[in-house]
């Protein structure tokens, strides 16, 4: 049967999110479906290019790809964001031909190469799950070359006495016994805190900022003296059981302000329902397992291919 690829619309996101619903094995990411394709199509069309294309045999969608340019002025690489194929199309060439019609789009913006990896601030994960094998298979069947490997941590809010839930007040009284308040961010707060998060870690934390101070599912704390920041923790920018990002500045690093921030988000996301939290792309292990009882529980490979190989 002939397969068409076509540019996806936006308003054709319900059958993308139906398909990802589907296509998508790993259940946590199946049930979060509509919140991935809204971080990755909707918002992040805001802050980057963003090609969309779709898979269609007999009139049906089989396939979605996702991909990107880099959020970085001068930055010739593209992202592949999202792949997903219809379980019943797997292994008849339709996310090569996805993935064929994404390279040539990334490459005609000037792209000169193609990385199966996320990219921040808004993406679906770091890379591709170790557990979806035949991703894997058809990445390196495509030329793709194993380049990192990141990791998610859980941590584990079902429970009352679980380690993400410790009290956080007789740490917030010692800290304001040295002049730092600890409270949750409100939109006044936004420029400090973009100017904060720029200044000391040189990221581009702007838009997850913005998409988590104030808004429903999401939310900000902050960590002050004298009016100066000195850390922030945030979630649910990208979905609503992802926590992050957060800093703490170095002079500061070692109080206690970053598992205070910390365990203060993993509280309302627990008020929220949501019983188990991703600590997203994680670099301080040992922070997160010490401050929060997490765990690492997903692990990504990350690839990367030059385009004209």
């Amino acid at each position: 049967m002939d397969l068409e690829i076509v540019e996806l619309r936006p308003d054709q996101r319900p059958a993308v999110v139906e398909l990802c619903g589907r296509a998508l094995d790993l259940p946590e990411d199946a049930a979060e479906a509509p919140a991935i394709v809204d971080a990755l199509w909707a918002r992040a069309a805001t802050h980057r290019p963003v090609v969309t294309w779709g898979a269609y045999r007999e009139g049906r969608l089989v396939g979605v790809l996702v991909g990107s340019l880099a959020a970085s002025d001068g930055d010739a690489r593209g992202h592949v964001d999202l792949v997903a194929v219809d379980p019943a199309h797997r292994r008849r060439g339709v996310g090569r031909a996805l993935l064929s019609t994404a390279e040539r789009t990334l490459a005609g913006l000037g792209a000169a190469e193609v990385l199966l990896a996320g990219n921040p601030p808004y993406y679906a994960w770091p890379g591709i799950d170790v557990r979806y094998t035949p991703a894997v298979c058809a990445a390196l069947a495509l030329g793709y070359r194993q380049d990192r490997t990141a990791w998610n941590m859980t941590a584990d809010l079902s429970y009352d006495g679980s380690p993400a839930l410790r009290p956080t007040e007789a740490a917030e009284a010692r800290l304001a016994g040295r002049g730092v308040t600890v409270r949750r961010a409100e939109a006044g707060d936004l420029p400090a805190l973009a100017e904060f998060a720029r200044a000391t870690f040189g990221g581009a934390w702007d838009a997850e900022l913005a998409g988590s101070v104030g808004r429903e599912g999401a939310g900000c704390h902050l960590a002050e003296r004298d009016g100066e920041v000195l850390g922030f923790a945030a979630y649910g920018s990208s979905r609503p059981s992802w926590f992050g990002p957060m800093g703490t500045a170095p002079a500061a690093e070692g109080s206690g302000i970053g598992g205070v921030l910390l365990r203060r988000c993993l509280r309302d996301q627990r008020a929220a329902g949501v019983t188990a939290a991703q600590i997203g792309w994680v670099g301080p292990v040992p922070f997160y397992s010490g401050s929060a009882g997490a765990r690492i529980e997903r692990v990504f490979f990350l690839y990367r291919k030059a385009l004209g190989d």
